[in-house]
């Protein structure tokens, strides 16, 4: 089998860190996430089967704002709590949204710096891969016992076969999929080496397990891109 890579949550808060990168994020994700317009709005979708009207929703990794945006947008009611631990990217955020942004509290840091709740629902897009097995565990954790009973979350991050030779595969089509949606090519190829030598993705086989293992129930795969999976969830 592949071995992990080693995962440096520090070093990619100081890459989020920078004002200028912070303001070009939006750009970034919808070049290397294939269909992340359309997961954002099923994430949407997928809460509100049971997420009432005037939900209070948990975004963790909520810096860009754009989950935060495409939610407030489909559902006027909700209101959200939205943690990062980058603060240039929570400015960022609240540039995003724009009118809407006094319906988010944003809070600077990690799950445990989030309020107890309870939530109606949660989200962590794009967001867990950065952290090794064990803290994403513990993290997802966190993020279920700040839940209602049955309420749902839905988790989105990197997460592909690693068996012997897979890896190697699906990062070139990481890489591919960048080059397609107008990444330069050098970039392109920089950014999967930063993953494949920093990012310890898993297997979704694994990643399907580290939910179970954190208390959720009904886990359900929604959604499968390349690299990309996504899972909903309930408490």
């Amino acid at each position: 089998m592949a071995t992990e890579a080693s995962t440096d949550p520090d070093m990619f808060v100081k890459a989020f860190s920078d004002p200028e990168a912070a303001r070009r994020y939006g750009d970034g994700p919808r070049r290397f996430v294939p269909g992340l317009e359309g997961l954002h709005r099923m994430t949407g979708l997928l809460l509100a089967e049971r997420a009432p009207a005037q939900a209070r929703v948990l975004v963790l990794g909520a810096g860009g704002g754009l989950e935060l945006k495409a939610m407030a947008d489909a559902q006027p009611g909700w209101s959200f709590v939205g943690v990062d631990p980058a603060g240039e990217m929570l400015r960022q955020a609240e540039r995003t949204m724009g009118t809407q942004a006094d319906r988010a509290q944003l809070v600077e840091g990690y799950i445990d710096d989030a309020p107890e709740g309870p939530f109606d629902a949660a989200t962590c897009l794009l967001t867990l891969h950065f952290l090794a097995p064990a803290e994403r565990e513990r993290t997802v954790r966190q993020i279920h016992r700040r839940l209602k009973p049955g309420a749902p979350f839905v988790a989105a991050h990197g997460s592909f076969p690693q068996g012997d030779g897979e890896r190697e595969r699906w990062l070139d089509r990481y890489a591919a999929f960048a080059i397609a949606s107008g990444v330069e090519p050098e970039q392109a190829l920089a950014a999967r080496a930063a993953v494949d030598a920093n990012v310890a993705m898993l297997s979704p086989e694994r990643d399907e397990a580290i939910l179970r293992a954190g208390g959720f129930g009904d886990v359900q795969l929604f959604y499968a891109a390349f690299t990309w999976r996504g899972w909903l969830a309930y408490a």
